[in-house]
């Protein structure tokens, strides 16, 4: 119950305005979220690169209806790209588009729109030495993201996926997706979805996400493990070993402000620690999915609540 009530209220724009109103929760906020600016994201960047972890941006927003607004979000990857790259920050990097960010949800031709802004962010990393992965979204927007994914792979192989393992179709998609060189981010989800199309008791995500890994890691591709659960990353790291995987091979991957003592400790044991920074105004959907996504994100965010308070 308390997770369908924050991802409806993710949705509500009278709650976005109560929860932005509180003057607490925007400083609790600041701990997970990098910034509202392009100066901010590179800071992070450059803070958590320095103790050897690697880093994805999410330029915050989602569910675009105006083409105007869609071209600047690729933009601002475009500008945020270039910021790193005079930096000496962006060989390594990577950033994480919504899709439906970038003009996918556009009454006409939001499919070609969201390619054609997608594509003009990979030429943007791949002049920077950067790459590109595509945020999943909810159920619906699956087969779309997946088709934008093999029409940008053509000219960019090494754009990534995000899988979601509540979905029941997930680990038919990673059989699909584990071919050579194919970067791919398991993730548990963070939408609500009908029991029509997935998996709605935890032990059953858990045990989709396990089955998923598991074909990703015996597979020939990039696994990226993202997951702050420590069973999951304890499993993780067994399927490398028995799959023969090397540290260059596969990467895990966590928020921003979550276990960072966990990515130092993932990151100095020699695995490749990649870190989620969104940053923007546009924070309210994403911290309100954090919330639901996990029982222990609650935890994490009451916390910092309580010691800002």
């Amino acid at each position: 119950m308390l997770r369908a009530s924050l991802l409806a209220a993710a949705r509500s724009t009278r709650m976005r305005s109560l929860v932005e109103a509180v003057p607490v929760t925007r400083s609790v906020v600041e701990r997970f979220v990098a910034g509202a600016a392009t100066p901010d994201a590179v800071r992070v960047v450059r803070e958590l690169t320095a103790d050897g972890r690697r880093v994805t941006l999410d330029h915050l927003g989602e569910d675009t209806t105006d083409t105007t607004q869609a071209a600047r979000t690729a933009e601002a990857y475009s500008a945020l790209l270039g910021a790193l790259s005079g930096e000496g920050l962006a060989a390594g990097a990577d950033v994480s588009v919504k899709l439906s960010a970038v003009g996918q949800f556009l009454p006409v031709d939001g499919e070609k729109v969201a390619l054609e802004n997608a594509r003009k962010i990979c030429v943007a990393a791949a002049d920077a030495g950067a790459t590109v992965t595509l945020d999943m979204e909810d159920h619906t927007t699956t087969d779309s993201t997946l088709g934008i994914l093999r029409e940008l792979r053509v000219d960019f192989p090494w754009v990534g996926a995000v899988l979601q393992a509540y979905l029941a179709r997930t680990e038919a998609d990673c059989v699909d997706l584990s071919g050579p060189g194919s970067r791919v981010r398991l993730c548990k989800g963070a939408y609500a979805e009908p029991a029509s199309v997935a998996y709605q008791d935890k032990s059953e995500v858990d045990k989709s996400y396990v089955r998923c890994l598991g074909v990703l890691m015996r597979g020939k591709g990039y696994p990226m493990v993202a997951s702050h659960d420590p069973r999951m990353i304890a499993i993780a790291e067994h399927l490398v070993v028995d799959s023969g995987r090397k540290a260059d091979d596969h990467e895990f991957q966590m928020l921003y402000g979550i276990r960072p003592d966990e990515q130092r400790r993932i990151a100095a044991d020699g695995a490749a620690m990649r870190v989620y920074v969104p940053y923007g105004d546009e924070w309210y959907g994403y911290f309100m999915r954090r919330l639901a996504e996990r029982p222990a994100n609650m935890t994490f965010f009451l916390r910092g609540l309580a010691t800002k308070s």
